[in-house]
C-alpha cells in the first residue's frame, strides 16, 4: 500500500501552530522530538474513528531564513491548499468557529458536499468538507 503520510506547513512558531491545531481544530499532536540543530520534529494529525486506516498527518515546519518565512501563511498562492474532511460538518463546524476560527463564507451545500472555506492561524485557506455520501 502506498499514501502520503505527511504534509509540510512552514510554520512561524512551534507553540502557536500546536495550540491552533490542537486546540482550534482539534488535531491530535502526534509528535514533538527536538531535534539537534534546535528544530523540533512535530506532527499533528485531524485523528479519526478507533481503527480506522491512518490518514495524512502534517509535519508542522519552523521557517528557516526569509524565503521560507515569506511562505508562512501563503504557500499555495491564495488558494485553498488543505481540505479537512468531517464526517458531521455543523458540528465541527460549531465547535472550530466558537474555538476563534475564521471562516470566510458561510456553509455551502453543492452536490459533492457540505463546505466552507476557513483560514488558519497564518492564513492558509482550508476547506471543512463533509462529502455528500458519507
Amino acid at each position: 500500500m502506498r499514501r502520503i503520510a505527511l504534509v509540510t506547513l512552514v510554520v512561524d512558531d512551534y507553540d502557536e501552530a500546536i495550540r491552533f491545531y490542537t486546540e482550534a481544530l482539534g488535531f491530535r499532536l502526534a509528535e514533538d522530538v527536538p531535534r539537534p540543530d534546535g528544530s523540533r520534529w512535530v506532527v499533528v494529525e485531524p485523528g479519526g474513528a478507533a481503527g480506522a486506516a491512518p490518514g495524512t498527518a502534517l509535519l508542522l515546519a519552523r521557517a528557516k531564513g526569509e524565503a521560507q518565512r515569506s511562505r508562512v501563511g501563503d504557500q499555495t498562492g491564495g488558494r485553498v491548499g488543505f481540505f479537512l474532511y468531517t464526517d458531521d460538518f455543523a458540528r465541527d463546524r460549531a465547535r472550530m468557529a466558537a474555538a476563534g476560527v475564521t471562516f470566510l463564507e458561510e456553509p455551502r451545500h453543492e452536490p459533492y458536499g457540505s463546505v466552507a472555506v476557513f483560514r488558519d492561524l497564518y492564513g492558509n485557506r482550508w476547506d471543512l468538507l463533509q462529502p455528500a455520501d458519507s
